[in-house]
C-alpha cells in the first residue's frame, strides 16, 4: 500500500481523493463517511477512517459549509454569571459540543436586560450558526413586547423557554420540580410533620420550579404548607433567613433551593443553638463540590448537568442534520438525592422544646 505524504515530506495537504485512493473506494464514499451518511458498511467506514488517519487528512469545514449551507457551529445564549448551576450547565454544553465536531459560539446576556435574549440570538444568526442553545435562567419581563423571537434554525432550550418561533424547538433540563419533590419526600419519610422552604429569587425559573415541587409534595401528602423564606442564592442570604427561621420552635426540616443558602442556614441554626440534624434537618440542591465537606455534610439533590447537555445536544444535532424529520424523543433527567449527615429523624416534641 502506498503511503501518502500528509505527514511526510511533502507540504501539500492531503485531499479526499487521496483518502479514496488509499482506501480503495470512490471519493463519494469518503464524503459519505465524513458526513455520517447511512448505507456505508462498517468495513468501508473503517478503511476510510484509517486511510484518513494515515494521511493526516482533515475535513475542510469551510468548503463543506459552502456545499451544505451549514457552518458546523452551534450558538449558545446564556446569562453571564459565575453561579454554580448556570456555569456548570454551560461547561457541560461546551464539553458535548466539542465531541460533536461543531464549533461553539457563546453570547452572554446581562441580568435586567429584557431585550438581551433577542439581541443575542440576532448576533448568533448573523454569525451563521446552524442551531442555537438558549440557557437563560431568568424571567425577564418585557413591557409592551409583542410576538416571539424569530429564529431560522433549530433551537434547544435548557429550562423554561422564552417565546421563540423556530423550525424546531426542543427542551431539556426541566424536572427541577420532581427533584424538589424527592427532597421533600425524603424529609417526610424521616417523620417530619412538614418542611419549610428557603426559596431562590422568584425571577429565576429554577427557583419557581423548586418552590412548586416543594409545595406539590406537601399538598400531595396532606401536610401544612408553611410561609416561604426567599434568598438570593448566596450563603449570606441563607444565613439571614436562618436567623429568622431559628426562632420558630416548630421548625424541624428545611429544603433550601441551593446548597450555598443551605450552608448559610446551617450556620445560623448552629449559632441559635439549633443542632443539625438532631433538631432541624436541612436539604440543599445542586451538590456543589464543598457540600460533602461542610459540617455536617449536606444532604442535597445532585443536578445532572452533563446528562442534560448530552441528551439536549444529541437532539439538537439530529434536528440540524435531519431537517423535516421527527425530533428524537426526550427522556426525563434522573433524580439523584445524595443523603449525607444533615438530615435525620424528626425530633420528639420533648426534644424540640428543650432546644427551642
Amino acid at each position: 500500500m502506498t503511503r501518502g505524504t500528509g505527514r511526510g515530506g511533502s507540504s501539500a495537504a492531503p485531499r479526499s481523493v487521496d483518502v479514496a485512493r488509499l482506501a480503495g473506494v470512490s471519493q463519494k464514499t469518503v464524503s459519505r463517511v465524513f458526513n455520517d451518511e447511512p448505507y456505508v458498511s462498517a468495513d468501508v467506514r473503517r478503511r476510510v477512517l484509517e486511510a484518513a488517519e494515515q494521511l493526516g487528512y482533515r475535513r475542510n469545514n469551510a468548503a463543506r459549509a459552502l456545499a451544505s449551507g451549514r457552518t458546523r457551529s452551534i450558538g449558545v445564549v446564556t446569562l453571564g454569571t459565575a453561579l454554580y448551576g448556570p456555569a456548570s450547565l454551560l461547561m457541560g454544553v461546551e464539553r458535548v459540543v466539542r465531541d460533536t465536531g461543531y464549533a461553539l459560539r457563546v453570547v452572554n446576556t446581562v441580568e435586567g436586560d429584557p431585550a438581551g435574549i433577542a439581541g443575542a440570538v440576532d448576533s448568533l444568526l448573523d454569525q451563521g450558526v446552524d442551531g442555537i442553545v438558549i440557557s437563560e435562567p431568568i424571567d425577564e419581563e418585557t413591557d409592551g413586547g409583542e410576538g416571539s423571537i424569530p429564529v431560522a434554525v433549530p433551537v434547544l432550550v435548557l429550562g423554561a423557554p422564552p417565546p421563540v418561533d423556530a423550525p424546531t424547538v426542543l427542551a431539556a433540563g426541566r424536572g427541577a420540580d420532581a427533584m424538589a419533590r424527592a427532597a421533600v419526600e425524603h424529609l417526610l419519610d424521616l417523620g417530619h410533620t412538614t418542611v419549610h422552604h428557603l426559596a431562590g429569587p422568584q425571577r429565576w425559573y429554577a427557583a419557581k420550579d423548586r418552590l412548586e415541587g416543594w409545595r406539590a409534595a406537601l399538598v400531595a401528602h396532606g401536610r401544612p404548607v408553611p410561609p416561604v423564606a426567599e434568598g438570593d442564592w448566596s450563603a449570606a442570604s441563607g444565613y439571614t433567613a436562618g436567623r429568622e427561621l431559628a426562632g420558630d420552635g416548630d421548625l424541624t426540616a428545611v429544603f433550601a433551593a441551593n446548597d450555598d443558602m443551605a450552608i448559610g442556614l446551617i450556620r445560623a441554626l448552629a449559632e441559635a443553638g439549633r443542632r443539625v440534624p438532631e433538631d432541624v434537618s436541612v436539604v440543599g440542591f445542586d451538590d456543589v463540590p464543598v457540600a460533602a465537606y461542610v459540617t455536617p455534610p449536606l444532604t442535597t439533590v445532585r443536578q445532572p448537568f452533563d446528562a442534560v447537555a448530552q441528551e439536549g445536544l444529541k437532539r439538537l444535532v439530529h434536528a440540524i442534520e435531519n431537517p423535516g424529520t421527527d425530533p428524537l424523543p426526550a427522556t426525563d433527567p434522573p433524580v439523584d438525592l445524595v443523603v449525607r449527615a444533615s438530615t435525620g429523624p424528626a425530633p420528639s416534641k420533648g426534644g424540640r422544646a428543650a432546644h427551642s
